[in-house]
């Protein structure tokens, strides 16, 4: 498995990944909110381009997909992950951990701080996040003040970089 940069040609394949990955969790009769979100987040100023990645088979199918886009803690530099998804005839090879540790030390390499996300708690934990309100960070839509907002400082983070966390615009446009 290869894991790489996110091309134009990608984007049907990974509208295709999020739509079938996040669909047995989408009330029925709805379409799941993330290939949405993902193709305006792709044309929002917080779209980093060298964050946005896939996993592809050695056959050249591409079978999951990560993004990581700008936010900001009271002002300062963030990032917010999300949405990640894998292909639901490949979950379980390992797709969701590559993506996971290439996306976090592809932002450590290119100097970020700090990565935030709501998630399950039996899942980011091992990618080294804790809660959120840990490190004095917390988000700014009451509702995701729970155990599940959680953030991963990465080489460059400064434990002063606390206050409210926001996501990029499209996170607040969602259905």
């Amino acid at each position: 498995m290869l894991i790489r940069r996110e091309r134009p040609s990608d984007a049907e394949s990974i509208e295709a990944i999020h739509r079938d990955a996040f669909l047995a969790s989408t009330p029925e009769g709805h379409e799941p909110v993330e290939p949405g979100l993902v193709a305006a987040l792709r044309a929002d100023p917080a779209w980093i381009p060298q964050l946005s990645l896939v996993a592809e088979e050695s056959t050249g199918t591409v079978i999951g997909h990560v993004c990581v886009t700008r936010a900001q803690i009271s002002g300062a530099a963030a990032l917010a992950l999300g949405p990640i998804g894998v292909r639901p005839d490949r979950q379980g090879t390992g797709a969701g951990g590559a993506l996971m540790h290439a996306v976090l030390g592809a932002a450590d390499a290119l100097g970020e701080s700090v990565v935030v996300l709501l998630g399950h708690l039996d899942y980011y934990p091992r990618f080294g996040f804790v809660p959120a309100t840990d490190l004095g960070i917390t988000p700014d839509v009451e509702a995701w003040a729970t155990p599940h907002f959680q953030a991963r400082p990465l080489s460059s983070y400064d434990p002063a970089t606390t206050g409210t966390f926001r996501y990029p615009a499209p996170f607040y446009e969602l259905d």
